[in-house]
């Protein structure tokens, strides 16, 4: 297989596209559809089935979901419905699609997975940390390129609250935060992650890694490297695709 299909769900927007596996890149660009309100089992996979039909697919497709998932089934639901919990994803989506083959991983672990193959952490050994900032804080842990899945390090709890109530995009966006007041919450929350880890490099992922320039520089006093990703907000899509895939 050369091409598999990748789909990002999110709190705000579902978006997905074919990924072309060689080049670690979408093969077309990507269709987006807003998450339904609320973000039911049914509503969202329509809205996946949408973004499929879209392109006419007919083959296996990655999906992710902002969530633990094991075997396929959703543990926990962030930023979606709790109706999600208990429930097989993967058998739910492959059946709104068709019957296609559909596999289902963690947002951010897919995110992290196609960083580590084609992207920021590409080549790098050591303990490496991906964390994409959007409606919360997704995390993806590798040790010397192998994942440890369904970190959820978002949920930490920092200064009484969840991580990511403090230091998400949509915080930032909620409390009308300048860029260095959020980035003195992100270095906050990264120097705690820090602290419990001690990572050679975090990626910074999600739709703000665009704006890495506004407030990457602003951060001080943490060891690790900081950079970047370099897929940004597609690296959930092909990451999904890579894991359908098995690679």
């Amino acid at each position: 297989m050369r091409n598999v299909f990748g789909v990002d769900v999110g709190g705000s927007g579902i978006k997905g596209a074919p990924v072309d596996l060689e080049r670690g890149d979408l093969a077309q660009e990507r269709h987006k559809v807003l998450t339904p309100q609320p973000a039911t089992p049914d509503a969202v996979a329509g809205g996946v089935a949408e973004v499929v039909s879209h392109f006419g697919w007919s083959g296996p497709v990655g999906i992710t979901f902002p969530g633990v998932i094991t075997a396929n089934t959703v543990r926990t639901a962030a930023n979606v419905s709790k109706k999600w919990v208990g429930v097989d994803a993967a058998r739910l989506l492959g059946d709104r699609l068709g019957g296609l083959p559909v596999t289902v991983v963690n947002d951010a672990d897919a995110a992290g997975v196609a960083e580590m193959r084609v992207g920021a952490g590409k080549g790098r050994k050591g303990t490496v940390i991906l964390l994409t900032f959007g409606t919360g804080i997704g995390s993806a842990v590798f040790v010397d390129g192998h994942l440890v899945p369904n970190t959820e390090l978002g949920h930490l709890e920092l200064h009484g609250h969840d991580a990511e109530k403090r230091a998400s995009t949509l915080a930032k966006e909620d409390e009308d935060l300048s860029w260095s007041h959020w980035a003195r919450r992100v270095q906050k929350y990264l120097a705690h992650v820090e602290m419990l880890f001690s990572p050679e490099l975090f990626i910074i992922g999600g739709g703000v890694s665009r704006k890495a320039d506004k407030f990457l520089p602003l951060i001080e006093g943490i060891e690790a490297e900081i950079v970047p990703a370099q897929l940004q907000n597609n690296a959930g899509i092909v990451g999904a695709a890579m894991v359908a895939a098995g690679r």
